[in-house]
């Protein structure tokens, strides 16, 4: 893509006169397709205090839920490190995966359990921070590694993507069939009614910050860096909340997380 290209700029002024239409997203997407290859998109609003709030996606063929993604928004996003990050910032961001990946990340159950079946390979996300860690992402994901050239265009391009970002949140709270709803509380059984069981094991706070930490794909040293103790530290906690949960392994940690297994309430 020319950026000087008569065809992009009367694409963009069309997208600009939709602003306060149902079909903005899809008229965005369709934009940003037409020069740069992606498989899914959705844009998502994150708040550290709720789960994500969809405000529009890609429309799968068959119209049907796509049951992994519901794992996602009912308790898999507190280890996405897209989530992660977009709760920590405090500005407008282009972020990629390569940005934000912990360490171990391909390591972690999450990664082969929901990531790569769902994700597949990349995902890049136009950030446009709203207040206080609330942050409006417009998420685009690929079977295959964005290409350099792919990603600086999609850099140079957020630069006005992201302010209309901004300015389409104002319409979407004004619409009749907005999707901005107030979070249901947790259905007993639901992903994050375990989640919240997890939240009552007999791990202390820094047990559990370390936990997920550890199955977000954080290694000792980034832990220790996010926590500013030491690496031998973070060991000894993460052995202490292995034996309290009576496991040998960030697999059967994730079990505990994700399927609400019996717990072991007490050190063996």
């Amino acid at each position: 893509m020319r950026l000087e290209e008569l065809a992009w700029h009367a694409a963009v002024g069309r997208l600009i006169h939709v602003l306060d239409k149902t079909d903005f997203w899809t008229m965005l997407t369709r934009l940003l397709g037409n020069y740069v290859q992606f498989d899914s998109w959705v844009v998502l609003k994150f708040s550290p205090e709720d789960r994500p709030l969809v405000v529009a996606e890609i429309q799968p063929d068959d119209a049907a839920l796509d049951p992994l993604f519901q794992n996602y928004l009912q308790g898999l996003y507190v280890l996405d490190p897209f989530f992660i990050a977009a709760c920590e910032s405090t500005r407008d961001e282009f972020v990629r995966l390569d940005d934000v990946a912990p360490e171990c990340f391909k390591a972690t159950e999450y990664y082969e359990q929901y990531f790569r079946r769902n994700i597949v390979e990349d995902e890049i996300q136009f950030n446009c921070f709203l207040n206080a860690g609330s942050v409006l992402s417009l998420s685009l994901g690929s079977h295959k590694k964005f290409s350099p050239e792919e990603t600086t265009l999609l850099s140079l391009i957020s630069q006005w993507v992201i302010p209309l970002l901004r300015q389409r949140w104002q319409h979407e709270l004004r619409l009749p069939e907005n999707a901005v709803i107030q979070q249901k509380p947790p259905r007993p059984g639901s992903l994050d009614h375990n989640l919240a069981r997890f939240n009552n094991t007999s791990l202390s706070e820094r047990e559990l910050e370390i936990s997920r930490f550890i199955l977000s794909g954080c290694s000792s040293k980034e832990i220790a860096r996010k926590l500013n103790i030491s690496a031998e530290t973070v060991k000894s906690h993460r052995k202490h909340l292995y034996s309290k949960l009576r496991i040998n392994s960030q697999s059967e940690l994730f079990a505990i997380f994700l399927h609400d297994r019996q717990i072991a309430q007490s050190s063996p």
